[in-house]
């Protein structure tokens, strides 16, 4: 007789496990990191990953996949509860970049999918996935702004390349400075957002 599987405990052993992974892949990197190496780490077998996920690769997407829906569900929800426009952009900021380690974390896990889609079809579905996710949070944030009507999706694509381009040199940094990196992306986005105003919306 099979044994009943109870779903929300296989929930949760998943999850527990795309945790280990998502450590695992920033601690070693994915090209060097192994199903072993993440099994160790999150106390389990290699068969009982294989059983859940398949392969590295399929265990990869399923850890973007999460996390990916984690940051934009928690950014989506800081943007509605904010009550001014001003206090909606921070709120974005401040969920971008989210304390040093986990910005470095995040970022890393993130530029290692990239590189490992640019290889591997069904890892640029979910890379497509993550730039899909992001477009919609963003256009949120790029109806906020001047003219919303008028090339709101230029608009976000642009607040996204802000965010990106300050998150690559984030990692470049030894000890990065959060509160500079959140007032410098502040006040990027505010110009982008505000272009009139000089920035004084975000205030």
């Amino acid at each position: 007789m099979a044994r009943r599987v109870d779903p929300v405990q296989d929930r949760l052993r998943r999850a527990a496990l795309e945790q280990a992974a998502y450590q695992a892949i920033f601690d070693y990197g994915f090209a060097s990191v192994t199903l072993a190496d993440i099994a160790a780490r999150a106390g389990v077998s290699k068969g009982t990953l294989a059983y859940h996920f398949g392969s590295k690769e399929e265990l990869l997407a399923a850890v973007m996949r999460r996390f990916v829906r984690t940051v934009t569900a928690a950014t989506r929800r800081a943007l509605r509860l904010a009550p001014t426009p001003g206090a909606k952009l921070r709120a974005y900021v401040d969920n971008q970049f989210y304390g040093v380690i986990n910005t470095k974390r995040f970022y890393t896990v993130s530029l290692d999918l990239l590189s490992a889609a640019a290889r591997d079809a069904a890892l640029m579905n979910v890379q497509r996935g993550f730039v899909a996710a992001n477009l919609s949070l963003d256009m949120e944030l790029a109806a906020l702004g001047q003219d919303a009507g008028s090339g709101l999706e230029a608009r976000a694509w642009q607040l996204r390349a802000l965010v990106d381009g300050l998150s690559v040199r984030f990692l470049s940094e030894e000890a990065p400075e959060l509160e500079r990196y959140r007032a410098i992306c502040l006040a990027g986005l505010s110009a982008l957002l505000w272009p009139h105003l000089d920035g004084s919306r975000a205030g």
